[in-house]
């Protein structure tokens, strides 16, 4: 297979008895085919070494070696090294470009399924470095490919990205849709560890349409395997089980086997998550026997391990939930799997727990902790360089595109000046016409480039100013109350603080989350406007609907501060417009009017009709700002940041952003104020055309 993709799927829900019995009739057949094609293989293969005509040298014999090493891939990892290692020898000898790339990665391959990437990468980048040298632009995908998965699988998603990124440049090159499928999914796998189910979302859909160009139904289902992971994650178990159940039967109808262990396992994890345990461990032991007697695949076998442990858990049977935990947590040693230790320790920590063995539940509750906090701390780095990779790529993608352009300029320019010279030995007067033109058009190309370096330049300063004031929010806006928290949670468990008096923090806890989780909103929604990934698109949609819920949403802090909010808004004004930009705006100027009103103040929200918009106002009577600060604090470069009333703090995102949002939805935005009297943030957006609808 060319990806190592890892997800869930959905399908239309059969009646139980069917789907057994499909599964018990396939559990017969699957088996069979994927031995007889490597039985077959192997037959040709030792009947023609045991006859005059086998040379190692002939190529023939070569690929089929590479093809018989292929068919044990899931069945005999240690089987693959020595075919792999064969197939190497004999093309060193030939110098046999292909062989050799696929000897390497054989080698990479068995070393990688150990949990020795130390030493498969080195194979898999000198097989890179060969399929580059040769232009086998299939090898070099494929051999991408794993070394992104390899990279994601060490949590460096930066680095997976961008070999993603380069992948999908090639495949584009050489229109191999099939490897766009993958990179592509991917891609979607990165947003999906990330949990940012959206931006996951969007590639799948990439996914789904070069699939249906490729009219392949086992690349869809395979798609569909790893969409059923993604909705399960979101807990939108009515999708998951809707994709998985339509990739089982696909897998079941072609026999592909390694695939169909990876989504009965993941059929389990469906149930599991819905906490119906005997349905869980049902699919969990169908995925079970085909790893016993078929594949060997320590990574999925890992989180099948735990899913069979968590299964027996919820059934009371603790003796078997601690044997496959066990398992799985010595498995997850044995390869370095850091995600595969913090599952089955958590596991291994609740039975433990559930028994009252306290000192084995404490020492696996701790490296669990422990696991997770590194996990987590580098996730959150990885989203951050996520973003900067992806501007890196670009810009990277951009220079060449334009180096590329100018060596293509130089070569024009030879030839118009050898063009030249011969015009110069017959008509001196049409040299001097000519040398004028070549003048004019040195001095247009340096104006050009000039151009072009000063805009290259503004990029770069774009770029670090993005990741300075990325850093400069996490670092101070929101290490700082995060802190606060830990702390107060440190000194209860401590005992430092009674429960009594913890209690009476919560307010103060509850505010400070909610600072956190608005400062994030804003963060997020900023930071994917400054890489353009936010799309916007307009609907018709009751402003009246996004002001109430944003009232509501904000109640308890003007409570707190006695502010009195007044909604004036005419009868349901339809907007044409993008719900959620436009839902951050009214958040963000509402929160920005509590935040600098004083106790026992006034907030009005009112709107008025012109021609083709709506005039939107949100009016405080607040501390005010002077003429400069008003000029100031729109401007995306700026980081003005002020303490409200109650020394409420702020990321200086939000008023950049609301401007960003509304000039996205074709409106504009102002502020009117003086100080000690209050301020008034008005904005525009375009009316919603008129709907009629006949009687019925």
């Amino acid at each position: 297979m060319l990806s190592e993709k890892n997800f869930n799927l959905n399908l239309k829900k059969l009646p139980i008895h069917v789907l057994v019995c499909t599964v018990i009739l396939f559990q017969s057949l699957t088996g069979k085919a994927q031995s007889n094609k490597k039985d077959s293989l192997e037959y040709k293969f030792q009947r023609l070494e045991s006859t005059n005509k086998f040379n190692p040298s002939d190529t023939t014999h070569i690929n089929l070696l590479v093809q018989l090493g292929k068919s044990y891939r899931y069945l005999d990892i240690d089987s693959v090294y020595s075919i792999s290692k064969r197939v190497f020898e004999y093309s060193e000898a030939v110098d046999y470009s292909y062989g050799k790339i696929n000897g390497l990665r054989g080698m990479g391959s068995y070393y990688y399924e150990k949990g020795r990437r130390e030493k498969a990468m080195p194979l898999y980048k000198d097989a890179l470095y060969l399929a580059e040298e040769t232009e086998d632009y299939v090898s070099e995908i494929s051999i991408l490919n794993v070394l992104a998965q390899n990279a994601s699988f060490e949590g460096n998603y930066a680095e997976a990205l961008n070999l993603n990124l380069k992948g999908i440049d090639i495949a584009r090159k050489v229109n191999e849709l099939e490897a766009l499928s993958i990179l592509n999914e991917n891609i979607a796998s990165l947003y999906a560890d990330q949990k940012d189910f959206k931006n996951a979302l969007m590639f799948y859909d990439t996914v789904q349409k070069i699939n249906r160009t490729l009219g392949n139904e086992i690349v869809d289902a395979e798609t569909q395997s790893n969409m059923a992971t993604l909705y399960k994650d979101a807990k939108d178990f009515k999708n998951a089980m809707f994709n998985i159940n339509r990739s089982i039967n696909t897998f079941e109808k072609h026999e592909i086997i390694d695939w169909l262990a990876y989504a009965y396992e993941v059929k389990g994890d469906i149930y599991l998550d819905q906490q119906k345990y005997k349905w869980a461990l049902y699919w969990f032991d169908q995925s079970n026997q085909l790893f016993k007697h078929q594949i060997d695949d320590d990574r999925v076998k890992i989180q099948l391990m735990n899913g069979l442990a968590k299964a027996y858990l919820g059934l009371e049977s603790d003796s078997l939930s601690y044997k496959y935990a066990q398992e799985g947590l010595d498995l997850s040693k044995k390869i370095k799997s850091i995600q595969g230790q913090i599952d089955c320790s958590e596991t291994l920590y609740k039975l433990h727990k559930k028994n009252n063995h306290d000192t084995e539940a404490l020492a696996f509750l701790e490296s669990f902790k422990m696991l997770s906090d590194s996990l987590s701390k580098d996730k959150s780095k990885q989203s951050l360089s996520l973003l900067e990779t992806k501007l890196q790529y670009e810009q990277e993608k951009q220079e060449l595109i334009k180096a590329n352009q100018q060596a293509l300029a130089k070569q024009r320019n030879y030839i118009y000046f050898s063009v030249i010279i011969l015009l110069i030995l017959s008509i001196i007067t049409f040299v001097i016409r000519r040398s004028e033109n070549i003048q004019k058009k040195l001095n247009k190309e340096l104006k050009e480039k000039s151009i072009a370096v000063a805009e290259r330049e503004v990029q770069l300063n774009e770029i670090n100013s993005t990741k300075t004031k990325l850093f400069s929010i996490i670092g101070h806006d929101l290490r700082g109350p995060i802190g606060a928290l830990q702390s107060m949670l440190k000194m209860f468990t401590d005992g430092d603080i009674t429960k009594d008096e913890f209690l009476s923090f919560i307010p103060k806890l509850k505010s400070d989350v909610e600072n956190i989780s608005f400062t994030l909103n804003n963060l997020l929604s900023w930071g994917q406007n400054q890489m353009n990934g936010v799309v916007t698109k307009p609907k018709r949609i009751s402003l009246s609907y996004i002001v109430i819920n944003n009232i509501q949403l904000l109640s308890e802090i003007a409570k707190s501060k006695s502010i009195k909010i007044i909604n004036q808004l005419p009868d349901n004004p339809r907007i044409w417009a993008d719900n959620n930009q436009i839902d951050i705006v009214v958040r963000n100027l509402l929160s920005n009017a509590i935040k600098f009103t004083p106790e026992n103040g006034l907030i009005t929200i009112d709107a008025k009709e012109k021609e083709n918009v709506w005039e939107i106002s949100i009016r405080d009577t607040g501390v005010g700002m002077n003429e400069e600060m008003q000029k100031k604090i729109f401007e995306s470069s700026s980081n003005v940041t002020t303490y409200g009333t109650n020394n409420e703090k702020g990321t200086g995102l939000g008023l950049s952003l609301c401007k960003e949002m509304i000039l996205k939805n074709n409106g504009n935005i102002w502020v009117e104020s003086v100080v000690r009297k209050g301020t008034t943030f008005y904005f525009t957006i375009p009316k919603a055309e008129k709907r009629y609808q006949k009687a019925s």
